[in-house]
């Protein structure tokens, strides 16, 4: 099965306008090969007036933009799994629709978010912000703890998408949980910033640090942090590309007990500059094909395990030059991911031979 267009069919891809993080990454690399490696006219749309919507990260893959859509069956509409944006998509009643899933969690989060009694969270997080430039309180880690994502029934809005692309299993596993055709599911993963994949890391310069992501499992993690005091956590935070590569590159152990909403990009990134890389077992993280790292390497986030994890951090510590072999699969496997997004764009994007 594939999706069919013709050679003068264009595709719009819907993003959020000047924000680095791994979606509008993912966004920008999408129409930059579209263009470039299939020849399709893809063209970058943003919902929201803004007089600089392009991030300075995403300038380089010089994609064009586009302020009018055209509603034609022959064109396609393309936009990430979020609420906010299907009443905008709604609008157009012929162009063929197509929702991304780079995560699962992300979609429904926002509407748990604005729940009333989180408010007052929000406001303190908001004062402290304004000091410290972080948050006090992991109103998110809150969420989770009531909340299992992948149980939620999709809405039937989003059945009358035309068709769907997953970044992770994960998200494979949810659509199909939620009997959604096979034949409308396609599998469209992600790759690394060349940043990152083409950086040279000296192992012989590694240090016994650990690092994590503030954002993401921080109640868990500071846990494992108060058991290790021994232990120089690091933590990636307010950091550019650079910045985020120089500290990996250091480090010999990246942590990460957040909740894997989609197959995220950090313990890759981490794995390809040479740490070794412990995770939970949330999210994508359960899922082999979304990171596949040894089964000693993944820990549930429970209190008797903070003990395991420790000990484990300081066997990658102490027997690095071994460890650091256990995770050769996993960066052969990054390594391969921009071949194979273009293998999956040509899989997944046919055109229609003698088509207009």
């Amino acid at each position: 099965m594939s999706i069919k267009i013709s050679q003068n069919s264009k595709v719009y891809v819907f993003l959020p306008t000047n924000r680095a993080s791994g979606g509008p990454e993912l966004l920008h690399q999408l129409v930059y090969h579209l263009r470039n490696d299939l020849k399709i006219g893809a063209y970058l749309y943003y919902p929201y007036k803004d007089s600089n919507p392009i991030h300075n990260f995403y300038k380089k893959y010089n994609n064009p933009v586009t302020k009018n859509i055209e509603d034609s069956d022959s064109n396609v509409l393309l936009f990430p799994e979020a609420y906010r944006v299907l009443p905008i998509v709604s609008h157009y009643q012929n162009i063929q629709k197509i929702m991304w899933w780079l995560s699962v969690d992300n979609f429904y989060l926002p509407t748990f978010w604005g729940n009333r009694k989180y408010f007052f969270y929000r406001v303190i997080n908001k004062i402290w912000r304004s000091f410290f430039k972080t948050a006090l309180i992991d109103i998110e880690g809150k969420i989770y703890k009531k909340v299992n994502f992948s149980t939620l029934k999709l809405p039937k809005e989003i059945q009358n998408v035309d068709f769907y692309l997953v970044q992770s299993f994960y998200a494979l596993n949810y659509l199909l949980q939620q009997e959604i055709s096979k034949e409308k599911v396609f599998y469209l993963s992600d790759h690394l910033n060349e940043d990152f994949l083409k950086t040279q890391t000296d192992l012989s310069k590694k240090e016994n640090v650990v690092i994590y992501n503030p954002r993401k499992g921080r109640e868990f993690t500071k846990k494992i942090m108060k058991k290790a005091k021994d232990i120089k956590f690091i933590p990636i935070l307010n950091m550019t590309p650079n910045q985020v590569i120089e500290i990996l590159q250091k480090a010999k152990v990246y942590i990460d007990f957040g909740n894997h909403p989609g197959k995220d990009r950090i313990p890759r990134e981490a794995a390809i500059l040479g740490c070794c890389v412990i995770t939970g077992e949330r999210g994508s993280a359960a899922f082999y094909e979304d990171v596949p790292i040894l089964s000693e390497y993944k820990f549930e986030d429970k209190e008797e395990n903070i003990s395991l994890i420790v000990e484990k951090i300081k066997d990658c510590f102490e027997n690095f030059d071994e460890r650091y072999k256990d995770f050769k699969y996993y960066r052969e496997v990054i390594k391969k991911e921009p071949t194979k997004f273009i293998e999956d764009l040509e899989r997944i994007f046919v055109l229609e031979k003698g088509g207009d």
